[in-house]
């Protein structure tokens, strides 16, 4: 959906998709109501023997097309949950200069192929697949099911019993399926309840451990008029140029701030700090892109504003702000990027302690905010500091 949009995949569906499945099946049908043995696979019976090898070898490239479209998915989608704050950055290496959605993220495809070797050795044939098959594909129908009654609800409007019936209907045929499945978990449908269950797993960790931080971050602010005068009263020098203060803070003065003043004894005649947050929907009018207030002479706030589909870029967002009428100045920018150390917290909103540790875990491993910025390199100053979670 989000690489070809709602029109092709419809048009697909109705006019080549559907009509050859209802004829696939319906041909099988046939088949079994004449008495054919269904011991074997029914599906290559519907061509003439000397038509067997060409349907083979077109079988093989669609599972090939299949397997492509599979990998990109699973690009496209780990992209959009680091965005919405669901996993960890990761490399991500866009491939084309033209197609935002032709991108290359060699950790899933690692772990792609590590999965499929796992999956081929372990099951030893394709036929002993059949009930992982049919718990992965009834359990993702139920959870479709479910998405549309969500959106339905949250994003159509409509009432909760137009909403019910509709998608009760789905969810009832579709918990049909799943219970029916659900019978052959021990004979190896537990497998993509266990790789589900894990990548939840990672996801539910990463989403609570950043909002732990920007929580405890929250809590740091100061007030920018007790800032300001700080900075007056302690005779701090403003030095020329413009830096960019990065921080997941939306109001007063983040800690990155006043860590650096406290410990570099200076600031930058212009300071422009800069949120950025992901909305849920894939691309962001420009004219919503950018909000700037200005909080005090040479300082403003602003929040960047990105769809699931879009990848920030810190630099095009300044000049953006510079025509806009913010009077930073562009050739002399500094960028300062806080680096979280996590540490476990000993309060009552701390994490559970394994929580924490795996958190911590995968932020030291995770991708550097300056290449998922886009900012230049020779200009980023990082500050680090610890987070109690």
């Amino acid at each position: 959906m989000g690489h070809f949009g709602a029109g092709p995949i419809r048009l697909a569906w109705s006019a080549l998709v559907f009509p050859s499945l209802v004829l696939n099946y319906a041909g099988q049908a046939a088949l079994v109501l004449e008495g054919a043995p269904s011991s074997d696979n029914i599906f290559y019976r519907l061509c003439p023997s000397f038509l067997l090898v060409p349907l083979v070898v077109l079988a093989t490239i669609a599972t090939i097309i299949a397997s492509q479209s599979i990998i990109t998915g699973a690009f496209s989608m780990t992209r959009q949950a680091i965005q919405l704050g669901w996993l960890p950055r990761l490399h991500i290496t866009q491939t084309s200069a033209e197609g935002y959605g032709q991108i290359y993220v060699g950790s899933i495809n690692w772990l792609l192929m590590l999965v499929t070797l796992g999956l081929t050795v372990g099951f030893g044939k394709s036929d002993n697949l059949a009930s992982a098959y049919g718990i992965a594909v009834s359990a993702t129908m139920l959870m479709t099911s479910a998405l549309l009654f969500i959106a339905m609800r949250e994003i159509w409007g409509w009432s909760l019993v137009a909403a019910g019936a509709i998608a009760g209907v789905f969810m009832l045929v579709d918990a049909a399926f799943f219970v029916a499945n659900f019978a052959k978990v021990a004979q190896g449908g537990y497998v993509p309840l266990v790789l589900a269950a894990l990548v939840y797993g990672v996801m539910l960790i990463w989403h609570l451990g950043a909002t732990a931080v920007s929580a405890r971050l929250q809590d740091a602010v100061m007030p920018v008029d007790a800032f300001m005068a700080k900075v007056v009263e302690g005779s701090i020098p403003r030095v020329p140029g413009t830096a960019v203060f990065l921080t997941r803070t939306q109001r007063e003065v983040p800690p990155v701030m006043v860590w650096h003043v406290r410990h570099n004894r200076a600031l930058h005649e212009r300071v422009f700090v800069l949120t950025v947050t992901t909305q849920s929907v894939p691309w962001v009018r420009t004219s919503e892109r950018l909000t700037v207030e200005a909080m005090a002479p040479g300082f403003w706030r602003a929040v960047a504003r990105y769809g699931f589909m879009e990848r920030p870029d810190i630099p095009a967002l300044l000049r953006q702000a510079h025509e806009g009428g913010c009077a930073i100045d562009l050739s002399d920018v500094t960028y300062y990027v806080g680096h979280e150390t996590v540490v476990p917290g000993d309060d009552e909103k701390a994490l559970p302690r394994v929580v924490e540790a795996l958190f911590a875990l995968m932020q030291r491993n995770s991708a550097h905010l300056t290449e998922y910025f886009r900012l230049p390199i020779d200009a980023v100053v990082e500050i680090g500091r610890e987070v109690s979670i």
